[in-house]
């Protein structure tokens, strides 16, 4: 995944596109920061590709918070800016899982879990996040385990 990053930074460089640049950078930024945390913490790896995509769902969600926070507050210009760097960071992402495939894969983590009750909605949860990050929205699917887990 670093090595996509990577290319997809030197291509920008050569075609000269400011915009994607500067994204690609931000995403390097983060990654580089958070190999400095490891290290501080006494682990010598570079972050796995799981924390990256961690990383990347977080800067979207931070940029999808600062675009609300700019068309409420009148800044079109700002908000578009934010947009037009989701749509970049997702790139990297893998794609989002349909509503009838996060539906399956909610019902084969509760199955797994032997999950009967709310108070397994954590296990549940966690096989969600370890196998489907990035590719499910993860406020949804916590709504649909507790109705699937309570029976609403």
């Amino acid at each position: 995944m670093r090595n996509e990053i990577s290319a997809a930074l030197k291509q920008a460089m050569k075609d000269k596109n400011t915009d994607r640049l500067s994204t690609l950078r931000l995403i390097s930024a983060a990654i580089k920061d958070r190999d400095i945390a490891a290290r501080s913490d006494g682990n010598d790896a570079s972050v796995s590709d799981e924390e990256v995509l961690a990383i990347l769902v977080k800067m979207v969600k931070q940029r999808q918070e600062s675009a609300r926070v700019y068309e409420e507050g009148n800044r079109l210009d700002l908000s578009e800016r934010e947009l037009a760097e989701i749509v970049i960071i997702e790139e990297f992402l893998p794609r989002q899982l349909g509503e009838e495939k996060t539906d399956a894969a909610i019902a084969q983590a509760i199955s797994e879990t032997g999950a009967d009750s709310i108070r397994d909605m954590g296990k549940v949860m966690g096989i969600l996040k370890t196998r489907y990050t990035g590719q499910i929205d993860f406020g949804a699917a916590g709504a649909k385990v507790k109705a699937a887990l309570t029976g609403n």
